[in-house]
């Protein structure tokens, strides 16, 4: 328990919505003193997957039921990109439903991004709105998708096209569920981490530099640092545009080319969130050297980077002959944030210094798609990497 009282706050500041998110170990275990202030006697529902469910569930529903909550059955649904579907959404509602809840009961998402986005849109949608709790169980989901309200699932035009905002009531980020995650995952988690550096704190891009590989291999102190910063970074930025009116955009650096790719690859297995947009930050910069608004030398550093740590920075591995500079920018054309028929990039004048940009011409987009699709080396290894995990 006291693990769980020395876990530090990170405050998302939106008035009426506002919530904290707690960083530190032992909080699952922890979970029914910090939960009980905002559920009081209300049921609680736990959704989680196949994966994480035998390894937390238990854990949680005792400590909610020994701080005197209500914990009904809980929802179990596979694993994996594909669960973030209508299929999965409608059972999960209809359990939901036939437990004859009331709008006071509350969700609980414990898992990763897929379990956040669905729970959350569930959530949002049941009764005409449910208050929920993350617990996030991935670097990646405690450091971007648990934090900011975005919730939703996938359509066969695109990832994330079908959603809403809808703010959580708690974040629980327990640093001790990272230990059980594959080092892929944490890699694919540790790509959204760099990306708040390169966005706009590049004295974290540097401490980066220096205790990524440690930070990836299982250093506590420096996960929770980490973690904590990048929450903060994007507690930032949600505080000032919660619904991506403006700033908030920023926060899909890489976004862009990376939802392209994993389109391309349906959303398997073979290409991790994580893995994409870390390649699709290297095709950002890559396109702003190549507009002549960031030194070359800027794409050099954090290319070595995202390498040094074991991440790809190119998708040949994954095109297998078949891909297309064509396909990828169809794909681009149906991304969220398209607008007037015009793709929106975040692109960048050097690391910590990105912005937004419309109007790009096309040409030079192409090059980059190109280019991404021929760079074999870094590919080539995580693909090596990939048939050990």
């Amino acid at each position: 328990m006291s693990k769980t009282l020395s876990a530090s706050p990170v405050h998302v500041n939106l008035g009426d919505r506002s919530y904290d998110v707690l960083v530190g170990s032992g909080l699952i275990e922890g979970a029914g003193s910090l939960v009980a202030p905002i559920a009081g006697k209300r049921p609680l529902v736990i959704l989680s997957d196949e994966t994480v469910a035998p390894l937390y569930l238990g854990t949680l529903t005792r400590s909610l039921e020994a701080a005197g909550a209500r914990v009904l059955d809980p929802i179990v649904v596979p694993a994996g990109e594909a669960t973030k579907s209508f299929h999965h959404l409608e059972a999960v509602l209809e359990i939901l439903l036939s437990r004859g809840i009331e709008r006071g009961a509350m969700l609980v998402a414990l898992g990763g991004g897929v379990i956040g986005d669905l729970g959350g849109f569930a959530a949002a949608i049941a009764l005409r709105g449910l208050d929920f709790i993350q617990v996030p169980t991935t670097l990646l989901s405690q450091v971007d998708s648990s934090v900011g309200g975005k919730t939703g699932i996938n359509s066969r035009q695109g990832k994330n096209l079908i959603g809403a905002f809808h703010q959580p009531r708690l974040v629980l980020a327990d640093i001790g569920a990272l230990d059980s995650l594959p080092r892929r995952e944490v890699l694919a988690g540790y790509a959204e981490v760099v990306k708040y550096g390169l966005i706009d704190r590049p004295d974290f891009f540097t401490w980066l530099e220096g205790n990524g590989p440690a930070l990836v291999a299982g250093d506590a102190a420096l996960r929770t640092a980490a973690v904590k910063e990048s929450v903060a970074a994007k507690a930032a930025i949600v505080a000032q545009d919660e619904r991506e009116g403006g700033v908030r955009a920023l926060l899909n650096l890489g976004h862009t080319f990376g939802h392209a790719l994993e389109a391309e690859m349906g959303y398997g297995g073979e290409l991790l969130h994580g893995e994409a947009v870390g390649i699709g930050m290297v095709m950002a910069f890559d396109l702003s050297v190549r507009l002549g608004l960031c030194p070359p030398d800027d794409l050099a550093r954090m290319r070595r980077h995202l390498a040094a740590v074991g991440l790809p920075t190119g998708a040949a591995y994954l095109s297998k002959g078949r891909w297309t500079v064509d396909a990828l920018m169809a794909h681009m054309a149906k991304d969220k944030k398209v607008k007037d028929g015009g793709i929106t990039f975040i692109l960048a004048r050097g690391i910590g210094q990105a912005f937004t940009a419309r109007g790009i011409d096309p040409e030079p987009v192409r090059a980059v798609v190109a280019a991404a699709l021929a760079h074999e080396t870094q590919g080539n290894r995580l693909k090596g990497v990939m048939r050990t995990v």
